[in-house]
């Protein structure tokens, strides 16, 4: 019975076309959800789409390749993308607490904005209160798709320990800074006389009494002061929260789950998964990064150990009639380098000699007289049991890569997948981000085996 095959994710077709507007690449920490947001800027702007992406917290290297070297809370152009197709890239990266402080600016007269930006509650709540950042990353996807001047937004999610907070963390932020919690700090300034001093006695003492000892006296303090400073700015919070949301909802918005082929990765992303279709969030599909392949799939992990256990055998060098009856035969796992042609390190046609570029099949002894016939027959067995062991440890990973992956097929078999192919290295230039844009377009060959 052969393995369920998810439907193939054609993630030319979403960035071409013109009613996508939003893509939001989400998903757990240390997946690769910023280098493939940059990657599908990279590729939109290529094939004619004005993007701009937002990232989060992009490698300094990676950043440096997008021509944003320091942290800029503005939209940069990104030279040498998308020149004579009409198609440009600009990148940005969130500045947390100036876009709170350019919300601020934006909804309140100055006087009230600079004692706002001055008051030491708010200098903690703008630089790292829980959930600011999913709440200002939300407020800057409005604003970069409010202002209209590019015809696709690509955002980076922040990292965070469950992908669920991006969606989560909004709302309770504008929960927070709408909510009772606050407007019963802001009591004491607002009420005055007998009434105020009531209120103050039944619901501030209280808070005082046990709050105070855990916030401390003068953070309590600076609360009231942000509270009553923010008094013509509350329900604004909450507003903009839902009005992101919706926008995410909207037709135009494109979800990208980006998950490694890792049980821990699959899992947060199948919650995700549940997650997005219980809000009504448009799903385009997962994105598989970093999945394995090989160019011998034919030879398994078990005949691959076989014959190398034969070739290191201690003794008389392998009979060639022993490798006949073993469970890997001469024909698939001879030349163990070419058999994995697909690994990361090797080139195409195996391992290439430097000096001669040709590949590593000459005779050793030909090469250096001091070897003899007997210890060059017993470094080369020694050298193609390595490899195949090499291979039998690839073939292993991908092996557990696929069942982890049809897993979550099996649980979601409707969710279309795109999958991304290792690369060797770190990306860090825009040649690493076009390769990742072509291995996202193109699927990951694999041997359908049978189950």
């Amino acid at each position: 019975m052969g393995m369920d095959v998810a439907p193939r994710l054609d993630i030319d077709v979403l960035l071409d076309d013109p009613q996508t507007r939003i893509v939001v690449c989400c998903g757990s920490g240390g997946v690769g959800k910023t280098t493939t947001a940059a990657a599908l800027g990279v590729r939109a702007a290529e094939r004619g789409r004005k993007v701009v992406v937002l990232t989060i917290d992009p490698a300094r290297r990676l950043a440096q390749s997008m021509g944003i070297d320091a942290l800029d809370n503005i939209p940069r152009r990104v030279e040498g993308i998308g020149d004579g197709n009409g198609g440009e890239l600009h990148a940005m990266m969130l500045d947390m607490k100036r876009t709170f402080d350019e919300f601020v600016e934006a909804h309140a007269d100055p006087e009230r904005a600079r004692a706002i930006l001055a008051n030491p509650f708010y200098q903690s709540l703008s630089a790292g209160f829980a959930g600011t950042q999913e709440y200002m990353a939300m407020e800057k996807l409005g604003q970069l798709r409010a202002r209209d001047e590019w015809d696709l937004v690509i955002v980076d999610t922040p990292p965070s320990r469950s992908a669920l907070d991006f969606l989560d963390a909004p709302k309770r932020l504008g929960s927070f800074l709408d909510g009772k919690f606050i407007k019963l700090l802001m009591a004491p300034a607002k009420v005055g006389g007998k009434a105020g001093m009531k209120f103050l006695n039944v619901g501030v003492s209280m808070m005082t009494g046990t709050v105070s000892k855990v916030l401390g006296g003068q953070l309590m303090r600076d609360v009231q002061t942000f509270a009553a400073a923010m008094d013509t700015m509350f329900g604004g919070f909450r507003t903009r929260a839902e009005a992101t949301y919706r926008l995410l909802q909207a037709p135009g918005t494109a979800f990208l789950v980006v998950a490694a082929p890792e049980r821990d990765a699959l899992r947060e992303a199948a919650y995700f998964v549940e997650r997005l279709a219980a809000d009504q969030m448009p799903l385009a599909g997962l994105v598989l990064n970093r999945v394995h392949g090989s160019g011998a799939e034919q030879l398994s992990a078990e005949r691959a150990l076989a014959a190398a256990e034969i070739l290191s055998l201690k003794g008389d060098p392998a009979d060639p009639a022993d490798l006949d009856d073993a469970p890997a035969n001469a024909a698939e796992g001879s030349d163990p380098a070419k058999n994995d042609a697909g690994a990361e390190n090797l080139a195409d046609g195996g391992f290439v000699d430097p000096p001669s570029g040709n590949a590593q099949a000459r005779n050793p002894s030909a090469a250096d007289p001091d070897v003899s016939p007997t210890s060059a027959d017993t470094s080369a067995e020694r050298l193609a049991a390595g490899l195949l062991r090499l291979h039998a440890e690839r073939m292993q990973v991908l092996g557990r890569e696929q069942r982890t992956h049809d897993r979550f097929t099996a649980l979601h078999p409707e969710v279309p997948v795109a999958q991304v192919a290792a690369l060797p290295g770190d990306v860090h230039d825009l040649a690493g981000l076009r390769a990742i844009g072509d291995r996202l377009a193109v699927p990951v060959e694999r041997t359908k085996r049978a189950g």
